[in-house]
Order: structure tokens, then sequence, then C-alpha cells
């Protein structure tokens, strides 16, 4: 049984330095030949689109969708640069390599107010979590992005999608709370839902500490980070509220029951979230004891949705989470919620966190918008930086 944490106020970290569990990783530090590798696939992407593609080769469409150009070049990279999978790999290692290909795909960060580390309470102690607040906006309380990292539940960080936190910040002038949740295998489920429903009804409850309006909080994430996003909104909408105002989901797992769909079948090899890191994934977060068809694991298997807030789901046409997470937004259609779904037909999981892409900056643009109409957000969006552009 889930319970709620007292919501007690935040404790403030030194700014660049860590919050939270000791066996956090580290801000990833590249090497000179991370730099240099960076360097290059940058200057991949700003090649003509022919050239690109004589380095990508034939062009790869399956069920009626076309990769994009950037991404098979990304791919080709990956498959002839990259080490072990990830099952083959220690958890350390793991969360090495991820943090890595973070910084490698990342682009450029985007230019905001103000960033502090702070700590949210939970009721396992506490965990790390950054705040970002946006330049050039009105006086008065803002809204607030709550974000989930992906990672499988057991890898990713406040630092490997710090770059995306800031881009929902600079982009939609909402604050930007990234919350760094205890990771599995140390804390397996259901210490990440326990953390991830804290986070919320903390900042709901701390609103005014933190400047934000408690009206206008939206819950989102990517892949396993967007599954603690749902599980939030339902199980806070399940208990009465408060609940989220809008949630955003990207290529979310909505069912670890049901490894069988047909985008399973498509895609379970050579597009970067492989069918055996999903196996990898769920066997250190539901140890011994979880339960794949719980709702609170798999929450398109929850009896009821309706009441949920509204929701942008965003699934990659090459992904193997693409039919599961399709298949929410229908789920919550049916349920009566207003929901919006869109098909990347060109994208690979995890689209939203390859910024140094166009592929990426699309689903960056898209998704803001879609974030503005959903907290009332009635200014003008601002233009994107162009430094952040690769």
């Amino acid at each position: 049984m889930i319970t709620t944490a007292p919501c007690v106020g935040s404790r403030k970290a030194p700014l660049g330095k860590r919050a939270g569990y000791a066996e956090a990783m580290p801000p990833y530090s590249p090497t000179a030949a991370d730099r240099a590798q960076r360097r290059a696939f940058a200057a991949l992407l700003a090649l003509p689109e022919a050239t690109k593609r004589r380095v990508a080769g034939r062009p790869l469409v399956i069920d009626d969708g076309a990769l994009d150009v950037d991404i098979q070049v990304g791919l080709k990279i990956l498959s002839r640069t990259a080490g072990p999978e990830l099952e083959e790999r220690t958890v350390a290692s793991a969360r090495a390599v991820i943090e890595q290909e973070s910084w490698l795909f990342a682009g450029r960060p985007s230019r905001v107010g103000e960033v502090r580390d702070l700590t949210v309470p939970t009721r396992g102690g506490g965990v790390p979590a950054r705040l970002y607040r946006p330049s050039g906006v009105p006086a008065g309380p803002l809204p607030l992005l709550i974000w989930f990292h992906g990672g499988g539940w057991v890898v990713g960080s406040i630092d490997s999608h710090d770059h995306v936190a800031r881009a929902f910040c600079a982009r939609a002038e909402v604050a930007v709370l990234n919350v760094g949740y205890r990771l599995a295998p140390e804390h397996p489920f259901p210490a990440g839902v326990e953390d991830a429903i804290d986070s919320f009804r903390w900042s709901h409850a701390a609103a005014a500490e933190l400047g934000v309006d408690p009206t206008r909080i939206a819950v989102a994430g990517d892949s396993a980070g967007s599954n603690l996003a749902a599980v939030v909104s339902w199980v806070t909408t399940r208990d009465g509220g408060p609940a989220p105002a809008y949630q955003l989901l990207f290529a979310p797992a909505t069912d670890v029951a049901h490894l069988d769909t047909t985008s399973y079948g498509l895609f379970h090899t050579g597009y970067f979230l492989t069918r055996t890191n999903i196996d990898w994934y769920i066997r250190h977060y539901l140890g011994d004891t979880g339960d794949p068809s719980d709702p609170l694991v798999s929450p398109l298997l929850a009896e009821d949705l309706s009441g949920l807030p509204p929701t942008y789901v965003a699934v990659a046409g090459f992904d193997v989470l693409r039919d599961e997470g399709e298949a929410y937004a229908a789920r919550l259609a049916a349920a009566g919620v207003p929901v919006s779904l869109r098909r990347h037909r060109d994208a690979v999981h995890p689209f939203i966190n390859i910024l140094v892409t166009d592929l990426g900056q699309r689903a960056l643009h898209e998704a803001v918008g879609a974030l503005r109409v959903g907290l009332r957000i009635s200014s003008p969006a601002p233009a994107a930086d162009p430094r952040t552009q690769r």
C-alpha cells in the first residue's frame, strides 16, 4: 500500500553538488575522446542530406515509417563504437554508458534564469532534485513541470536529462523540477513509484516556497519516467487529488506484463532499445516480488482510467514500446480523458533526449506547444536559442 510522506520544507544543497543517495552517479565528465566524437557527430549532421544518406546507407522503411537519416547515422556510429550491451554489463557500467551517450547526443544546453539543487522529502528519506526557472518571465507563480527521467528504472539521472529539463524550462516558460528518484536494483519497485508520488504531493504542498502555481503542475517523463508520470496521475486521481493538471508521456512503458505486441516483433533489436534491454530492466526493477500486472507497474492494466488529466502521448515509430504507448492513449480516450497522440514515424527510442538532431528539436517544439496549451500559458512562446542547436 502506498502512503504519503509528510510534506516538509526543502533542504537546499549547494549549487552544482548532488544531494541524496550515496549510490547516485557523479556528474558525467567527458573525456577528450568523447568530445572528439561529439564534434564529429555534429559535423556529420551539418552535412548535406545526400552526403548523410551515403553515410547512413539505404533508407530504412518499416511499417509505413522511414527512419530519419540523422538517426540512422547515429545508430551506425553507436554500432561501431559501443561496447557490450547493457545486460552484459554491471549496473554501474550500464549507468556510466547511459550518462556518456546522453552527453554525446544532448546538444548545447538551453539557457535558463536559475538552477538550484535541492532535496525532496519522501517516505524513503529524500531524493535529489534540480529546480529550473526561466529567465525573462513576469513576476508571480509559474506553472511547474515535474520531470521523471527515463532509463528502465535502473539507469539515468537528473544529470543525464538535464538538457531536456532546461529545454522545457526555456521553451515553455515553466519551472521544471527534475527528480532523481531511487533506482533499482538497490531500490526495487515500489521505491521509484513512491518517490514520484511523494515528489508531486510535496511540490503541490510546497508550491508557495517553490514559486509555482499549484493548479498548474504537470508531470512528464520519457520511457520509464513516463511510466512513473502516468502512475502518479492515476494514483493521485484515484485518491481524490490533488492531481496533476496535465501529463506529457514520451515513449511510455505502460505494460511490462505483455511483451508480445507487433512493435516488439518488428523492433526487438537494432533500434537502440532492445527486447533484451527491456528484460534486464524489468528483472532489476521488479526483483523477486514485483508483479508485472500491478497497475503501479503497468498502468495500461488499470481497471479505471477515467478522470485522469489531459494527456499528450508521443511515441516513436521504430520502438518496441510504440504499441503499448498507443494502446494507453486509446484507453485514456475511451475513458473520456482528453488525449493527443503523436507517432513520430521516423524516430527511435528515446527521441525527446537527442536534441542535437533536427528530429529531437521538432519533437520538443511540438511537445512544448502541447504543454503550453495544457497549462494555459498565454504569452507568446520564446524563439529557440540558436546557440542550443548542435
